[in-house]
């Protein structure tokens, strides 16, 4: 869920301290996409027993202009090249770090990385889900933060003090973590530092004559910032020896010996592999916390009325529905005919009619042969936001498929917590790398927070969309990493039972009952809801803050962005509901929400707050088109999806919650207004 990378160079490395200078700066600038919330970096030179810890909460590329950052780099490159001037007087390594904020508030120093516990000063990528169980059950190890790297580098300590063997130590830590790691650390004690990853989320280019490495958490990270320091010929030397650590191994790099890095397996009987060091005197550490803001963290209000939230079942169990789904009268452009059957079903069109519950899916990965490609290199994009379907595609793609994914996930700022574990549950468990595409998180929770404070003003429910416009950036990024890693397909997990027609026929575009995609809209029904959106904006001039443009572009983005070798999976054969959570919750323990009785839509925090709105004005969310289709496709009774959605539209108060306090709004204040839309009397 961040950028890692670093630089070790053995003494007499030919690397001027500039382009060391440079190198790094270009780390941290390309690293930044995967992470914009706080950064750091670890200057060690194990000889002189020196070393640096700097970090802070802010972007990467502010860390760059702070002085104690500059200050840091100089002392310690000055220390390492002495009175040399073109190579190294004395062995250096550099960790650094660009975050996205999991594990405990950035606000917070301790939590930010690099982290040190005892002599081990470590850098991560990933999550570690299991990280209160393993402080549980490793009561000697004193906890100090609640970033969930400090539980790794505490077990490699403690091992290292059991037996200074950095393999085993590092084989240690990953036999008892669950989730995601990719990791690099040294010892205060050790001429080494060690790589280690159970994503394969780990890139490492050798120099000429093995006389250093660097490494990135992705190859264009990696291979962009060489060519930007050296120019292309000149880092062609560096990028022909460019390695992909895999899922499953590490590598440990002696700075003061020769010869190659030495190659391990992650799991406990992998090899024989043993590497007992030399110890030193312990370096020298120099904490440096760097100038920023620290933002306050999140936090809720104890005046939060939860009594103000209102849900009238009864009332709603009241409403006229449909006689074959359950869409209730409210819905737009609903009609009913004498039978009481509703347009939506007697226009609906079965998506899986006559599909073979097996063959249709051998047919659809038999189609996919053609994007298969040599080797081990990967062959398929997935988007993947940690929610249901994405999960189970995962799933299907690399145990059923036999494609070799990566994995990728837009961060928008509403991603949740729960989502980020259960990507991390899911890329740990099958060995697969994730690509994290961090937006300015603080400048969207912004915008968000600008548009929806806007909307309370004027209450219209054909902009509720507005509020999720942030995230459909993602067309766009999928594009860009198809540039980027050389693959061509991309599959999707969506599947298309979600249909939320109902969005666009608030701004009074009709349905489309012919259309052949979840996510297609009509050339005429695009141009008519640019027109409400407009007209709306110019209405209520709240719209007209700082996000317009990030708006437009994600219009453009979802609308417009060209979509090649694509393909939603569950439009080409069966999506089964009890199949999907069965798999999860049985073979990867994927988490819950405990808010929601449900697999859907809990990993989108957007999620509670437009179904409170819509079941608020009008009776019915999302839950009740899903149910419906459901019912269409012959895969359960209309008295299940009943008593399923007088459940699952409950309001989910923990979420509510949480997603008021992210975006900065009171929520007694928001509750009210939102609870105006019931003019229908249907909660009161």
């Amino acid at each position: 869920m961040c950028g890692i990378f670093g630089i070790a160079l053995r003494q007499g490395a030919d690397m001027l301290p500039d382009t060391v200078r440079k190198l790094l700066t270009n780390l941290y600038v390309f690293s930044e996409s995967r992470g914009k919330e706080s950064a750091g970096l670890h200057l060690y030179l194990p000889d002189a027993a020196s070393a640096w810890t700097l970090k802070g909460a802010q972007a990467a590329t502010e860390l760059l202009r702070t002085k104690a950052y500059k200050e840091a780099l100089s002392q310690g490159l000055t220390l390492a090249y002495g009175s040399s001037k073109d190579s190294l007087a004395q062995p250096l390594i550099v960790m650094a770090h660009s975050r996205l904020v999991t594990n405990g508030t950035a606000a917070l120093d301790r939590n930010n990385q690099p982290v040190r516990w005892g002599g081990v000063s470590m850098i991560h990528n990933g999550i570690v889900v299991n990280v209160d169980k393993l402080w549980q059950t490793n009561p000697d190890l004193k906890r100090a933060a609640e970033v969930d790297t400090e539980v790794m580098a505490a077990v490699i300590d403690r091992s290292l003090r059991q037996e200074f063997d950095p393999i085993k130590a590092t084989r240690t830590v990953f036999s008892a973590i669950k989730g995601a790691a990719s990791v690099a650390w040294v010892h205060e004690e050790a001429s080494t530092v060690t790589l280690a990853t159970n994503t394969g989320d780990l890139y490492v280019a050798t120099l000429p004559e093995e006389m250093g490495l660097v490494f990135a958490s992705e190859r264009y990270i990696l291979t962009e910032a060489l060519a930007k320091t050296l120019g292309r010929e000149g880092a062609a030397s560096i990028m022909s020896n460019l390695e992909w650590l895999q899922a499953g191994n590490g590598l440990v790099f002696d700075l003061n010996a020769a010869g190659s890095a030495r190659h391990f397996g992650l799991a406990p009987d992998a090899d024989l592999v043993a590497m007992a060091c030399m110890r030193h005197l312990a370096a020298r550490q120099h904490d440096i916390g760097a100038a920023s803001s620290n933002p306050a963290p999140v936090g809720f209000s104890n005046q939060v009325d939860e009594k103000l939230v209102r849900y009238g079942e009864e009332r709603i169990r009241g409403l006229r529905r449909c006689t074959c789904c359950v869409l209730p009268e409210t819905f737009p452009f609903i009609e009913f005919d004498e039978k009481g059957v509703c347009n939506y079903c007697r226009s609906y069109k079965p998506r899986y009619a006559g599909m073979h519950p097996t063959e249709t899916r051998k047919t659809f990965i038999d189609s996919l042969v053609k994007y298969r490609r040599n080797g081990k290199e990967p062959d398929v994009l997935v988007p993947f936001s940690g929610g249901r379907d994405s999960s189970y595609g995962l799933h299907l793609i690399h145990e059923e498929f036999g494609l070799r994914p990566i994995t990728f996930t837009y961060d928008w700022g509403m991603v949740t917590d729960l989502a980020r574990r259960n990507v991390a549950r899911m890329c740990g468990q099958l060995g697969i790398p994730n690509i994290l595409v961090s937006a300015d998180i603080k400048a969207k929770r912004e915008n968000i927070r600008k548009n929806v404070a806007a909307w309370l003003k004027k209450p219209d429910l054909g902009m509720v969309p507005l509020f999720m416009a942030g995230d459909k950036h993602f067309f766009r990024v999928v594009n860009q990493l198809k540039r980027q890693t050389g693959i061509a397909l991309d599959l999707w997990c969506a599947n298309p039972l979600e249909n939320t027609d109902f969005k666009s026929g608030f701004c009074g575009v009709r349905p489309d009952f012919d259309k052949s995609r979840v996510d297609y809209l009509s050339i005429g029904r695009k141009a008519q809801m640019a027109a409400y959106y407009g007209a709306r904006f110019l209405r209520n001039t709240g719209y007209l803050n700082a996000s317009l443009l990030d708006t437009f572009g994600a219009f453009v983005a979802y609308y417009f962005e060209p979509r090649r070798d694509f393909y939603f999976i569950f439009d080409h054969f069966i999506w089964n509901e009890d199949e999907v959570n069965k798999t999860l919750l049985s073979t990867y323990d994927w988490e819950l929400s405990p808010d929601s009785p449900s697999t859907w839509r809990i990993g989108d925090g957007t999620a509670p707050f437009y179904n409170y709105v819509y079941m608020t004005a009008r009776g019915f969310s999302e839950f009740d088109t899903f149910r419906s289709n459901q019912i269409r496709e012959g895969m359960i009774t209309r008295e299940m999806a009943l008593e399923s959605i007088a459940v699952e539209n409950r309001p989910r108060m923990e979420s509510l919650r949480w997603y008021l306090a992210t975006i900065g709004l009171d929520f007694n204040e928001t509750i009210r207004r939102v609870n105006e839309l019931d003019t229908m009397g249907l909660h009161r």
